[in-house]
């Protein structure tokens, strides 16, 4: 067998490509359209923040290169709020039967399966932007420290719901039935 070739036991998962296919279990749910204005606040506060500090160089230490800094913070944070709505869409969830699936990223995308058996903690959290909008953000924590998962921008009676599923899943999974 050459390098390139995957071995046999992959084969079958890998695509002509050599890509991983994900098994089609479901339409991916996604979060909230409101969550947008979460991220978009989010983004002008930090972005407000930064120019408060580059404005205090360029005035009180009268800094010469702080105007600069000030008009790239300006643009990037403006280019940032730009991507927000897409980058909001492509966060999303699948229910599979073993375990529950989550993507989310553009550019650079990253997909986790989370177990239901292998959930130790299910938590509903709400910023006060997000409490305002009726959002959510639901946390499912594991044994790994870096398996966490954070399903951000949900309705707050789905994220509720949802938990209470996962907990029952992760019950009888637990359970061996």
């Amino acid at each position: 067998m050459s390098v390139s070739e995957p071995a046999p036991e992959l084969a079958q998962t890998l695509d002509p490509a050599g890509r991983l296919e994900l098994p089609v279990a479901g339409e991916w749910k996604r979060v909230s359209p409101r969550y947008v204005v979460v991220e978009i606040v989010g983004t002008v506060i930090f972005g407000l923040v930064l120019c408060a500090g580059a404005t205090a160089l360029w005035l009180l230490a009268e800094v010469s290169w702080a105007p600069i800094v000030l008009a790239l913070i300006v643009v990037v944070t403006l280019v940032v709020v730009l991507f927000e709505p897409r980058r909001v869409r492509s966060i999303g969830y699948q229910l599979r039967q073993d375990d529950l699936l989550f993507r989310r990223g553009i550019m650079f995308q990253r997909f986790v399966s989370v177990p239901y058996g292998r959930m130790q903690l299910i938590d509903v959290t709400r910023g006060p932007v997000a409490r305002w909008l009726g959002l959510a953000d639901l946390k499912f924590v594991t044994a790994a420290a870096s398996s966490g998962v954070l399903v951000p921008g949900l309705a707050f009676d789905d994220a509720e719901a949802l938990r209470d599923r996962l907990i029952e899943l992760a019950e009888s999974r637990r359970a061996g039935l």
